[in-house]
């Protein structure tokens, strides 16, 4: 089958390796469609893990093949899958923190060489726990770049559910790529008053159609004051930041009021360093968090969001690409223009 394996920083290579065998327990899936990730994007970018691997968790497809003992699923079946799935029993797991899970952090979807999704292939290869609680069918008449946005749903709504924001608080989510709109619908879905900022005009716009009241230029507007106009003079009670920027967090810090709640969403990288006085946390009683990564326990309603259409995830896809044709993806995911926004990778189309 075709793949595209990184073989290093910035080299990724569309190479011919053997389709996945499949043991008791695992599916293998036809992949029909995977997204392109900025976490991915980074690994590749600044090669941050050792090749070769194959990249991709956004994953949507058919199975293909099912291994002895295997119920759930039949030959034929759409689904997704997730890469990761935690233990349930561990520490970390009985304090709800599943990305911290050592079973978790063991990616269990490959297409060759060491398990890293594999989406960007024509098959993968489902491992036996995964196959157990981490893939869900797609209905009829859902597309499969539609289905593949149930992964990062799961992520946004984890941060959202994290965060403990309410009906009655303002929002702010600095950045409107896919993520950052993603946060942006489920806010409005919960009735809950967003400001957002982008650099792009188009994104702006975007933003506007998908439920913020506001949608600012993060370099050219007072985001703080706009923030304190809509809160009498407070700022804003939880901030998302959804994009990765110099001085990004510091602005969110600025914008939100005393006691407010700012959520780490696109801060991945070990190079990444934030600056803030003391006092804007200490004095201020503000809270910094992170959130991470997928929650099994909202995989269902995550799933439920994207298929029912409750939130329009399939308007952000802008571009799709053959496998043959990924570095163009890559290249365009990594420098976005004004008119892309979720890009998918198609495995099967020539």
């Amino acid at each position: 089958m075709r793949a595209a394996v990184y073989r290093g920083k910035q080299r990724v290579e569309i190479e011919e390796v053997p389709v996945p065998e499949i043991g008791a327990g695992e599916i293998l899936i036809r992949v029909e469609a995977c997204g392109i990730c900025h976490t991915d994007l980074k690994k590749i970018e600044y090669g941050l893990l050792e090749p070769p691997r194959i990249f991709g968790h956004e994953t949507a497809g058919i199975v293909a093949a099912v291994g002895a003992g295997v119920t759930k699923y039949s030959v034929g079946d759409a689904v997704i899958a997730f890469h990761h799935i935690p233990c349930k029993k561990c520490f970390y797991c009985e304090r709800k923190l599943y990305a911290q899970c050592g079973v978790y952090k063991r990616v269990g979807i490959t297409a060759g060489f060491e398990a890293a999704g594999g989406g960007y292939a024509e098959y993968v290869r489902v491992m036996p726990w995964i196959v157990e609680q981490g893939v869900e069918k797609i209905p009829a008449g859902v597309s499969f770049e539609q289905a593949s946005f149930v992964e990062p749903v799961n992520t946004c709504l984890k941060a959202v559910e994290q965060s403990k924001v309410k009906r009655g608080d303002l929002a702010l989510v600095l950045g409107q790529g896919p993520i950052g709109l993603i946060f942006t619908m489920l806010l409005k879905a919960r009735g809950i008053e967003t400001i957002a900022t982008d650099v792009m005009p188009t994104r702006r716009t975007q933003s506007l159609r998908f439920g913020s009241v506001e949608a600012l230029h993060p370099l050219e507007n007072d985001v703080a004051g706009a923030a304190r106009a809509r809160t009498q003079g407070r700022g804003a009670d939880v901030v998302f930041v959804a994009a990765s920027a110099p001085g990004i967090v510091e602005q969110g810090i600025r914008a939100s009021r005393p006691g407010a709640r700012i959520l780490l969403f696109a801060q991945t990288s070990d190079n990444e360093r934030i600056e803030v006085s003391g006092a804007d946390i200490c004095k201020d009683e503000r809270v910094i968090m992170g959130a991470y990564s997928a929650d099994v326990d909202l995989q269902s309603e995550s799933a439920r969001l994207v298929f029912t259409g409750e939130i329009p995830v399939g308007d952000l896809v802008t571009h799709s690409f053959p496998l043959t044709k990924i570095l163009e993806g890559v290249k365009l995911a990594t420098h976005p223009d004004e008119k892309s926004l979720k890009i998918v990778i198609l495995p099967q189309q020539l």
